[in-house]
């Protein structure tokens, strides 16, 4: 590929790229010059004052955790990571990224119908998708011995068998169930196609950590490091998007409204992959490494989040008849409301650390997020509508959300 299309490729792979063209949308629906949705900043004291209360509520001591897969295994207050074999610190972390890496690819909305049944407890959505995919770990499907992933054994999931481990039938079905076992059977392909950060010898996402371990410096790991990482090693897994010079760009989506053309209109968000890498700092951290430059990350534009901004009037649509229909990922619809989601959940952030007279590292967005604004969509969203379904419905096949 040629050094402009390389440049291209780079630049859409990193937050900068996310805020730069997020808030290009930004500028023009605050100039009221985007189709599908308009803003009202009046109400971001009070949107900022909502998520502060649900902050107090989860966390009296504002000793908030990162938002990460890791709260999810934790549900019902049950420290099942507890149940992991006791290894050597740095086979810890290996098995916490076998762990993490699937189950956060398997995360994408489950749809309002599917449970999952946990003992005598049901469990649903994030929640129900993460103990699912933790028991799967836990019982070697994703390997050939349990507690442990691997390509090979990644690359023997079927849609049949996900399904088995995730208690789907035509009672419970589970959204995008064939896209996620694709998913999996991809990331079992890239893991051999990088052995420069899977290992050459039984690749498996925990080797990972041997490569990050290498980018650190006087122990201290950037973010935005473990990012790219995860950006150029997963990258390929994503099927039927975008790419440039064959490379596949991922989660990043075109709209025309943004000023050039090709390159110029693309909008890149990357949920998944920095939700990702939101869930591999804690094993670093673990390891005696400090996480540095978090306040380069991005919020994370999904529909918790986005519907916060909409059901408390921070966003508001255009014309209703948004609510009333079913949108592709691609749809300069969705790209508008993801695009102004990012640049809210900035927003709501600083105004909530002034409100507590914090700073950003003292307050990280990614720990706004957990407290937070994913917490408080959630609750808005049950209180407004059965089932606590999010006010745009969007046809995912659970690889995007």
């Amino acid at each position: 590929m040629s050094e402009s299309e390389q440049a291209i490729i780079n630049y859409l792979r990193s937050p900068q790229a996310i805020r730069d063209r997020c808030e290009m949308l930004f500028s023009l629906a605050h100039a009221d010059q985007l189709h599908y949705f308009r803003l009202d900043l009046t109400q971001l004291d009070s949107v900022a004052n909502y998520v502060l209360e649900v902050i107090r509520e989860n966390y009296p001591d504002l000793q908030v955790p990162f938002h990460s897969r890791w709260r999810h295994f934790e549900v019902g207050g049950i420290d099942r990571v507890a149940r992991l074999p006791k290894l050597s610190p740095l086979e810890q972390a290996k098995a916490k990224f076998d762990l993490v890496i699937p189950s956060v690819l398997l995360d994408a909305g489950a749809g309002d119908r599917w449970r999952y049944q946990e003992h005598d407890q049901v469990w649903q959505r994030s929640e129900g998708l993460a103990v699912a995919s933790f028991d799967l770990f836990c019982q070697g499907a994703l390997s050939d011995q349990p507690y442990q992933t691997d390509a090979d054994g990644l690359k023997r999931m079927t849609p049949e068998r996900l399904a088995q481990g995730f208690q789907v039938s035509s009672e419970n079905p589970l959204v995008g169930l064939e896209g996620r076992s694709q998913l999996l059977q991809k990331l079992g392909q890239v893991l051999e196609n990088y052995p420069e950060l899977f290992g050459a010898e039984r690749p498996r996402p925990g080797n990972l950590i041997d490569y990050l371990i290498k980018q650190s410096n006087d122990d201290q790991l950037s973010v935005t490091t473990v990012f790219r990482a995860v950006l150029e090693g997963l990258g390929e897994i994503w099927s039927g998007r975008l790419a440039i010079a064959g490379v596949n760009l991922g989660d990043v989506w075109g709209h025309s409204a943004l000023p050039g053309q090709n390159d110029d209109q693309l909008v890149p968000f990357h949920k998944l992959s920095q939700w990702l890498t939101y869930s591999l700092l804690e094993p670093l951290q673990e390891l005696g490494l400090q996480i540095t430059d978090l306040d380069q990350m991005t919020g994370l534009p999904e529909y918790r989040n986005g519907g916060l901004c909409l059901d408390l009037g921070l966003l508001q649509a255009k014309d209703d008849t948004i609510y009333q229909q079913k949108w592709l990922p691609s749809s300069e619809a969705i790209v508008e409301w993801r695009a102004l989601t990012v640049c809210l959940l900035d927003r709501i952030a600083e105004t909530i650390r002034q409100k507590l007279d914090l700073d950003s590292s003292e307050l990280p967005l990614v720990k706004v997020l957990q407290g937070g604004t994913w917490t408080a969509g959630r609750k808005i969203a049950k209180e407004l509508r059965l089932g606590g379904v999010p006010p745009i419905q969007i046809e995912s096949d659970g690889t995007v959300f």
